[in-house]
């Protein structure tokens, strides 16, 4: 599969139809999906539509969007008009169909993109495995026996599979970074606030991002640009302009000030982690390491500020049809609707003050980079992780660098690592808010240097 810029290259030239780039990803998705699990829905008819659309606009001779021709898929918790929205759980698979598409998925196809279908995910957005009980694993391409991590495992698990070239999926405490670290893709975790949620099914209101994940930061970014805009309906989209990222990717790093965070990023990582971390570092020219303050409490307090948000929000759910419920989540989803009110509001107050806290470091430093995972992919069922002399739970410790972040709501470009790991492994480059153009102008740097690079699995040998 070729990068979404190339496809709609060819698409306005007239190299290519956009129904016959349509028709290869949809024949590669049913050769290639049975080994990897990916899809839960394949939108054969919609897309088939969507590309005499585009074909019949080029003879016409009218404008082309920037994504003309371009197959992508979403996770399956974004409305996609005549489908369920399941959001990875049994529960909601006999809803009503959604009657309109989300707000994303319509900006895509303004842009020329076709849907190809939907993408497996953790039941709830509730995990970083993606071992749904409903839908069954998604397998890393690189390994099937192991993860392709989560809970947006599908939409980076088909990118590696090379069955398209983009996807979206949504990031609560991890769930882009996570999957595209285990998988070896690129992804974009954007400020809070920046791209909107509308027509998506929530996890917690107040830690919820949408974005794109794609085979190299030059799709990443034109993804991004084509979805931007305010949207009155999601309240925290609805004040920040617009600010195009994809002209900033040609300007190198210039006087980028790059720092790495260490301690708690070093102490929990595995040597292979902290490798990818300086390495990114070392060829980005950081100029020093710093600490983030109190990043355990931080974590801490997304973990409460999240259990209690899902929780509450699948209250009638839990009362009606716990049997029906995705056994690693439902109990954590109990203990969310149990926790004590005040419990809230101290995790609110603490993550008010993290925030200011970091918000500070970026008045000495443009960029920070930390490790995306703490491991490469671990095997299906495993349970437990060894991390700095410590034997932890894996689930919800795959999340360990990505938690204190995604809780303040700073933009990441989260980018695969070449040259330190038989299995693929990435990094986070973390930025201020609002500015994503500089954690993309950073990613493109480190892949023009050969440093960050896609792995995608040609086919099923994997």
């Amino acid at each position: 599969m070729r990068r979404a810029t190339e496809i709609a290259e060819s698409v306005r030239s007239g190299a290519v139809t956009a129904l016959e780039v349509t028709e290869a990803a949809l024949a590669t998705i049913a050769a290639r999906d049975t080994a990897h699990n990916c899809f839960t829905t394949v939108t054969f008819d919609r897309a088939r539509r969507e590309a005499e659309s585009v074909d019949a606009a080029r003879r016409a001779g009218k404008p082309l969007g920037p994504l003309a021709g371009v197959p992508y898929a979403v996770k399956n918790l974004f409305d996609v008009a005549g489908l369920p929205t399941v959001a990875g759980t049994r529960t909601r698979s006999l809803l009503p169909p959604a009657r309109d598409d989300a707000e994303l998925v319509k900006r895509l196809t303004q842009a020329g993109a076709i849907l190809v279908g939907t993408l497996n995910m953790d039941a709830y957005a509730y995990g970083f495995t993606t071992e749904n009980t409903a839908y069954g694993v998604t397998h890393n391409p690189h390994d099937r026996k192991r993860i392709a991590g989560g809970s947006s495992g599908g939409s980076a698990a088909a990118l590696a599979a090379g069955m398209v070239p983009l996807s979206l999926g949504s990031d609560t405490n991890g769930s882009i970074r996570v999957p595209a670290s285990l998988c070896g893709v690129f992804g974009l975790k954007p400020t809070f606030g920046r791209l909107p949620r509308t027509g998506s099914y929530p996890f917690v209101a107040n830690l919820d991002h949408l974005g794109p994940f794609a085979t190299s930061t030059a799709d990443l970014a034109i993804s991004y640009d084509a979805m931007q805009g305010l949207d009155p309906a999601d309240p925290a989209c609805a004040q920040r302009p617009v600010e195009p990222a994809t002209p900033s990717l040609s300007r190198g790093t210039g006087e980028l000030r790059v720092a790495r965070l260490t301690g708690y990023f070093d102490d929990w990582a595995s040597d292979t982690a902290r490798a990818a971390a300086q390495r990114a570092a070392d060829s980005l020219g950081a100029v020093a390491e710093v600490e983030l303050p109190e990043v355990a409490r931080a974590r801490a307090a997304a973990f409460i500020i999240t259990a209690t948000e899902g929780g509450t929000l699948r209250l009638p759910e839990l009362r009606t049809r716990y049997a029906d419920m995705e056994p690693h989540s439902r109990d954590r989803l109990v203990a969310g609707a149990l926790t004590p009110g005040a419990w809230y509001v101290h995790a609110q107050k603490l993550r008010a003050w993290y925030l200011a806290k970091v918000r500070e470091l970026f008045s000495r430093f443009d960029v920070l980079i930390a490790p995306s995972t703490p491991v490469p992919a671990t095997e299906i069922g495993q349970d437990w992780l060894q991390l700095n002399g410590q034997r932890i739970p894996l689930r919800p410790n795959l999340g360990l660098f990505t938690q204190p972040i995604s809780c303040i709501g700073l933009p990441v470009a989260a980018v695969p690592i070449e040259g330190v790991s038989p299995l693929p492994i990435g990094v986070q480059i973390i930025a201020a808010p609002w500015r994503e153009d500089l954690c993309l102008r950073a990613a493109a740097h480190l892949e023009r240097l050969g440093i960050a690079k896609a792995r995608i699995v040609p086919d099923t040998a994997s």
